[in-house]
């Protein structure tokens, strides 16, 4: 595939587009004439986060020319097997999180409260349009043709309440030898080989641990528990890991049904 940079553009601006030639944001024109230097006439790659890309040629400083767009370069069907971390916000260190799963290829993210949650005061709503940006900027760098994701925060208990019964849920916990590592876990659903939908799941804990009302919680409603490490990890450190391990189990599993 050629090397060219790319731009996420939402497919409804791309498909409500009466023309071929799309008009440009604010931040969009900046990034191509400012930042990456495109020169009019030049060739960029156009996706909308769903899985197509068109090839585009800059006609003027705000506006792109997408070649067929009724018929795109390159077309992605969605992964059969969704991969989701849900972590509790660190006091530092999330918009690195939301990168790094981007770039590994989680496809939804969920932002937690718990008890023990040390950053508790959030504007979240001015925090996800932040989020949003990082996630989309780090799908052009990674060269992904799907965006994750990201859902609002919500408290882990009343999330796992409202989780459809197609999901598969696991909770990383730290230094218990009764549990299984996260891939030695993954490695025994063997049910997933007939599941046509729903999302598999590793939740990341808070930096002081998880309380014993929400343990008990877990336990009660037969959320399983996972390790990921004999050692204290951060919580980037230990999201990184999960999604890592996640990412490589759905490749193990597409290698053997395909």
């Amino acid at each position: 595939m050629e090397d060219l940079i790319r731009l996420l553009i939402a497919n409804k601006r791309i498909v409500n587009n009466k023309t071929n030639n799309l008009e440009l944001t604010k931040e969009e024109a900046h990034y191509i004439n400012k930042v990456m230097r495109i020169k009019t006439g030049k060739e960029i790659f156009v996706t909308n986060g769903e899985g197509s890309l068109w090839k585009a040629k800059k006609v003027t400083k705000d506006f792109i020319e997408i070649s067929r767009l009724d018929k795109p370069y390159l077309l992605q069907k969605q992964d059969t097997f969704l991969l989701g971390i849900a972590v509790v916000i660190p006091k530092n260190g999330f918009e690195d999180i939301l990168k790094m799963c981007t770039e590994i290829g989680i496809d939804f993210i969920q932002p937690l409260f718990s008890e023990r949650q040390i950053n508790k005061n959030l504007n979240f709503s001015r925090k996800l349009s932040r989020w949003n940006t990082i996630i989309k900027e780090s799908v052009e760098q990674s060269e992904r043709l799907w965006k994750p994701s990201i859902l609002n925060g919500i408290d882990i208990i009343n999330w796992i309440k409202e989780r459809d019964n197609q999901d598969t849920i696991s909770i990383s916990v730290t230094r218990d030898d009764s549990f299984d590592y996260l891939n030695k876990w993954l490695k025994k659903q063997h049910e997933v080989m007939n599941k046509k939908s729903g999302v598999f799941w590793n939740v990341i804990g808070p930096e002081g641990g998880w309380s014993s009302t929400e343990i008990e919680f877990f336990i009660k409603n037969k959320i399983p528990l996972v390790k990921l490490s004999n050692n204290i990890l951060r919580t980037s450190t230990a999201t990184v890991n999960a999604s890592s391990i996640l990412n490589q189990w759905r490749n193990d599993l597409n290698w053997r049904i395909n």
